[in-house]
């Protein structure tokens, strides 16, 4: 073969790696092969070594790094600019030491805010937020100048293999050249060179952490072309698919990313470039970075289709004519036509699309320049048969960020579909779909049957309730990576021991914060949240169990749980166990003198051993004996508990049968309904009478305080007498006499209802005129002044808020006088009426000896005095 002909070869053979070996038979039986779309001109080249030109696996592992951090339980609710100076720390770690020293100033500058501003409002978040460890030093005016940082999470995750925060060095160092490139504040050296700004590095002021993350995190979602994934399904029209990914990515609402969005497009930093449709109308909006793309030797515009082609009007329009596969292609060495559907093109118009369009059918291009026609039919791009298509989603499930992906020959669905108007199959995408979904991570395996439920009611931060919150704080990473039902059981377990804490004697208030010191202790016995694989089991069977070094059941590793101090038993113990050493080596000296040390130590433990085992069972004999005594003492209480409960319900049913104390009625267990209400009257009468006479009668005269109660149970029964009537008035004729007990315990439960509603005005009666008594006003005047003379109202103590505070605290001190007083004369007029009457003197014999003479005297008696 010539040098022509293999280079022929070589060329053919070139040309036809790109065509497509299917054939489609139309109906005429001619068959012809279809080309698949490749980029025109040659591969563009990627420009080295900028910071820009991250490849697919270094910007989806930077990526997931950033992700995480961002979605760390402290830093939920806080400032794009605490969020964002946990990044800028996290890209300086180095990977030896993982401690970032930097100064206030300059962490304020990587964030475009002020030194102030760092200092005061992002510093300190980051210190309480717990993802960073801040260590101070003062400046010269005592604020945090020099920061010694540690970003906990990426620090905890080193070594942990597969963790998405395990960065190498070098990824640090990719990580590090990305932000300086993205937000870098710029420099000057001392030896003259400059080093510029970043793309958004001269973006300072209100708002300016928010654009910089915003810009970062496009960035990252950006692929070679710089072209950004926007999110699907419904959102926003007013808004737009676009301020809905930057939306998606920072967290926030719609309208903010599209304040944001739009900052960004003045300055030129990203761009949305609208496709228009062949009729002139505006469609979709893509999303663009310009600086990735150029960092990969392109423009933002390569893959970007502004005006699609108009197709050529045909001369005819029997649409059985279309192109064949004998035609010759007008392109050319030009692109080919491709069955790729456009993709990013979702189904909901942005604000700017004037007009809602027909139905979307997809349309077909390539991503190397504009669209061409071989022969004007739309056929030509969906198969040999030139065919409409039959379903929308056609090619629905190929990967969206494959813009020079080799499509295949035909629609899964166009072979053998339902004609139009009848209901269509469940198509073979569909089915893949739903096999995905079945499907459990890359390996593919079968989920368990509540897998998805456990997952879905997974919660990233910790309890609401407080004391679990501050209790699991230590644990929170490990949280994290529990699911719904494991977080439910782990919140069990830490509510039942801070339930056995507060039963051990210690103060609610403290238990949160001394498991919370369990939790720390049994981290750093372990070596970090790192070092634990499996978290759930980690919790459950080590971290909040109690683990009592000795008998005493407040030990837990030899600690008081109500006092913090070492356990006095556990020392006990190790005081008796090395004395019991200390007899046995003893009793082996005296009775092995000649042993040599090596054979000394081996009967010494085996001695020891034999009195282990001793003890060990003497302890089981012992707790044997205690269960039987606790099993005795429990059958002897519940004997006890049985015979109290007979002797009860013995004494209830005599009680039954007692008749009423005061009207006799019988089988009224000692009171009847109608005497209890007579009762419960009379008791709320005379206490409305001591009410009442408690302000306005002299207590010390015990005629008018009986004047007062007279008049006070007057009026009651007036009132109450009133009630009664009423209700005689409203009875049917003849009901009441059908019922005669019934209706007396209706009539008595009246008058009780009218006493009762007429009680409490007359302690509001007495409370308003013993607030006006000297005794109250001096103690408002003396509150008054006191409240006054606080120090926060020293330098206007007449103002209004100090005179409303006063007056407030005047009032509070009258109203407590005044119940204080009303509860000091009822007490003393209660006294009084229980008090025994003073016993008389002895009456004279005058008075005496009548009495006594009228008096019978008996037989002895009589005897004596005839005698």
């Amino acid at each position: 073969m010539s040098t022509g002909a293999a280079s022929a070869a070589v060329v053919d053979h070139d040309f036809w790696d790109v065509v497509d070996n299917s054939v489609d038979v139309p109906p005429g039986g001619n068959s012809r092969r279809r080309l698949r779309s490749v980029p025109a001109g040659p591969d563009p080249e990627r420009a080295a070594g900028h910071p820009l030109s991250l490849g697919p696996d270094a910007r989806a592992r930077l990526g997931g790094a950033v992700r995480m951090l961002l979605d760390a339980a402290g830093l939920a609710g806080v400032s794009d600019a605490v969020r964002l100076a946990v990044l800028v720390l996290a890209s300086r770690t180095p990977s030896e030491t993982g401690v970032v020293e930097i100064r206030t100033s300059e962490l304020g500058r990587w964030i475009g805010a002020s030194a102030s501003y760092a200092a005061s409002e992002v510093v300190p978040v980051l210190r309480r937020s717990g993802v960073v460890s801040v260590e101070t030093a003062e400046g010269e005016y005592g604020q945090d100048d020099g920061l010694k940082c540690k970003v906990l999470p990426l620090w905890a995750a080193q070594d942990v293999v597969g963790h998405p925060l395990n960065l190498a060095k070098k990824e640090y160092a990719t990580l590090w050249r990305l932000l300086e490139a993205v937000m870098g504040p710029g420099w000057t050296h001392r030896d003259g060179r400059v080093t510029p700004a970043g793309l958004i590095g001269t973006r300072t002021g209100r708002g300016a952490a928010t654009d910089r993350l915003a810009l970062l995190l496009l960035v990252l979602e950006a692929r070679e072309t710089g072209r950004v994934r926007q999110v699907g399904g419904t959102v926003d029209t007013k808004r737009g698919r676009a301020a809905a990914t930057l939306a998606r990515l920072l967290g926030c609402t719609a309208s903010t990313g599209e304040r944001v969005l739009e900052r960004l497009e003045h300055r030129e930093l990203v761009l949305r470039v609208r496709l228009r449709t062949g009729s002139g109308l505006a469609n979709r909006t893509r999303l663009m970075v310009p600086a990735v793309a150029a960092a990969h030797g392109r423009t933002a515009t390569d893959d970007v289709q502004e005006d699609r082609s108009k197709a050529p009007k045909p001369e005819f329009s029997d649409p059985d004519v279309a192109a064949r596969a004998g035609e010759p292609s007008e392109l050319g060495t030009e692109s080919q036509v491709s069955s790729v559907p456009v993709t990013d093109e979702a189904d909901v118009a942005d604000p700017d699309v004037a007009a809602t369009l027909h139905t979307d059918h997809p349309h077909l291009g390539t991503s190397g320049g504009s669209l061409q026609l071989s022969g004007g039919f739309s056929g030509e791009s969906r198969g040999a048969e030139g065919r409409r298509p039959e379903r929308v989603p056609v090619r629905e499930d190929q990967a969206a960020d494959s813009e020079t992906a080799v499509a295949g020959t035909g629609s899964p669905v166009a072979g053998g579909g339902p004609l139009r108007g009848e209901k269509p199959k469940k198509s073979p995408v569909d089915e893949r779909v739903g096999q995905r979904a079945a499907a459990a991570g890359a390996g593919g395996q079968p989920k368990a049957a509540g897998w998805e439920k456990a997952q879905q009611q997974r919660r990233v931060g910790l309890p609401a309730d407080l004391p679990l919150r501050v209790a699991l704080g230590p644990v929170a990473w490990l949280w994290e990576q529990l699911n719904g039902w494991q977080q439910d059981q782990v919140e069990a377990a830490a509510e039942a021991e801070l339930a056995q804490l507060a039963g051990l004697g210690v103060a609610p208030e403290g238990a949160p914060r001394l498991l919370a010191d369990r939790l720390t202790s049994r981290l750093e016995e372990t070596g970090g949240e790192a070092l634990v694989d499996k978290p759930y089991g980690w919790l459950i069977g080590r971290g909040l169990v109690q683990r009592r070094a000795c008998s005493h059941r407040k030990c837990d590793d030899g600690i008081r749980l109500d006092t913090g101090e070492d356990c006095e038993n556990c020392a006990n113990v190790l005081h008796l166990r090395r004395s019991r050493r200390a007899r046995i080596a003893a009793e082996v000296d005296a009775q092995l003198p000649g042993l040599d040390d090596r054979e000394r130590r081996r009967v010494l433990e085996e001695r020891l051993r034999e009195a282990a085992a001793l003890e060990a069972e003497d302890l089981v004999w012992r707790r044997r004996q205690a269960r039987e005594e606790q099993d005795r003492r429990a059958a002897a209480r519940a004997e006890a508990a049985a015979l109290a409960e007979a002797e009860r319900q013995a004494a209830a049913a005599v009680l039954r049968v007692l008749p009423c104390e005061d009207c006799g009625q019988e089988q009224a267990a000692g009171l009847c309904e109608v005497c209890g209400y007579r009762r419960r009257t009379e008791a709320l009468t005379v206490e409305a009478g001591l009410v009442a006479a408690a302000w306005s009668a002299d207590l010390d005269d015990s005629q008018d305080v009986a004047a007062v109660l007279v008049h006070v149970r007057a009026t009651l029964q007036v009132a109450a007498r009133k009630a009664v009537d009423d209700f005689l008035g409203s009875a049917e004729p003849g009901q009441l006499d059908a019922d005669p007990l019934g209706t007396e315990s209706v009539l008595a439960f009246g008058a009780l209802q009218a006493v009762q509603d007429a009680a409490p005005e007359y302690r509001r009666s007495a409370l308003e005129r013993l607030g006006r008594t000297e005794e109250a006003e001096a103690e408002a005047r003396r509150a008054f002044r006191t409240e006054q003379g606080r120090h926060w109202f020293r330098h206007n103590p007449n103002g209004a808020d100090a005179i409303a505070a006063a007056t407030k605290a005047a009032d509070t001190a009258r109203e407590r006088t005044a119940q204080l007083l009303l509860a000091t004369r009822l007490e003393q007029l209660r006294h009084r009426a229980t008090a025994p009457a003073e016993q008389a003197g002895p009456a004279p014999w005058t008075d005496r000896l009548p009495g006594l003479a009228a008096r019978p005297l008996d037989g002895g008696a009589a005897g004596a005095v005839i005698a």
